[in-house]
């Protein structure tokens, strides 16, 4: 194989609020915490085990800030993107690495309403947005025919 791909798929449930850091010049960086589960069940002892996996999410920009604006905790949202590693050294000179998932398309799935609101007004906290694909337009609805004229020519 030629070349090589680094492509993550997720859906999962936010762990927090999104943290947006700004920079001179109007860039902007969103980050948050994305749970996904595995459930199976133990052969040996018939038990059901679930084990939570927690994945460090990056948006940028324009994303980071639909994003803020729209995701609340505990929001299902489809993350598509690639894993980045970032080292860096902490307060006591040790050098440490991060691995984050840079998003590059999302789609919101938990249903507008449906999130756990943080105050008693109505928000919008979770609308079905796609950052880098443009809205789907309805399927247009043939012309009013009559059966005869739906007919097929094709030999087959």
């Amino acid at each position: 194989m030629a070349g090589t791909i680094n492509k993550v798929i997720l859906i999962g449930h936010t762990g927090d609020e999104v943290k947006m850091h700004y920079f001179e010049g109007g860039n902007s960086i969103g980050r948050f915490p994305l749970a996904t589960n595995e459930e199976y069940t133990n052969r040996t002892t018939g038990e059901r085990v679930s084990n939570t996996e927690w994945h460090n999410i990056v948006v940028r920009n324009k994303a980071a800030e639909i994003c803020e604006k729209y995701l609340k905790k505990g929001d299902k949202v489809y993350i598509e993107g690639r894993l980045k590693t970032r080292k860096w050294t902490d307060d006591k000179g040790l050098e440490r690495y991060s691995t984050e998932i840079q998003c590059v398309d999302f789609t919101f799935l938990t249903p507008k309403g449906e999130g756990q609101q943080q105050s008693n007004t109505p928000t919008q906290s979770s609308q079905p947005i796609q950052s880098s694909q443009p809205a789907q337009q309805p399927p247009s609805t043939p012309s009013q025919t009559s059966p005869a004229e739906d007919v097929d020519d094709l030999p087959f």
